[in-house]
């Protein structure tokens, strides 16, 4: 099988803006999280809920189904999101030190962080933090994306979190 490898020149290629957020009722509690993503004038609208969760389950979740969504590799991506817990995270290096560390000290949301990181390791993404609930619309739609869902009738199970809760009562 012979692979053909496109470079894309990053100044002249457009950048993909995505934005996220999480929300739960309760945390945990239902939760779902809301996803714009926005390519030159395109944009997309992605959602799910799900029957227990947490906020920040939510929050990880919005950027892994964002890069998830996505069809080709090696693009320039933004993304916003008001999680200081994602920001922070990946921007000052802790995620690289938890992945070295094997999570140690009871990091939570591994399975999320993993799946990140893998998907993270296909573009070149710089996250940028929005403030919650101000004045940035797309932000206040992804919000509206996510309580919307978590409110919907036909929720998910996230399956690890469910797992991880039944056995902590044992």
């Amino acid at each position: 099988m012979r692979h053909v490898y496109r470079f894309y020149n990053m100044s002249t290629t457009p950048r993909l803006h995505i934005y996220t957020d999480g929300a739960s009722r309760g945390n945990p509690g239902p939760g779902g999280y809301g996803i714009l993503l926005i390519w030159g004038d395109a944009k997309k609208e992605l959602s799910a809920g799900y029957r227990l969760t947490t906020n920040n389950r939510m929050e990880l979740l919005a950027v892994i189904k964002a890069l998830e969504s996505l069809n080709r590799t090696g693009l320039a991506i933004t993304i916003y999101t008001d999680s200081r817990y994602i920001v922070d995270s990946v921007e000052k290096g802790w995620l690289s030190t938890w992945i070295a560390n094997d999570f140690k000290g009871g990091k939570k949301n591994k399975d999320l962080w993993l799946q990140y990181h893998v998907l993270s390791r296909l573009h070149h993404i710089r996250f940028q933090w929005v403030k919650g609930h101000a004045s940035n619309p797309y932000n206040n739609r992804c919000d509206e994306l996510a309580t919307r869902a978590a409110d919907g009738k036909h929720l998910l199970i996230d399956q690890v979190y469910e797992l991880e809760q039944e056995a902590s009562k044992k």
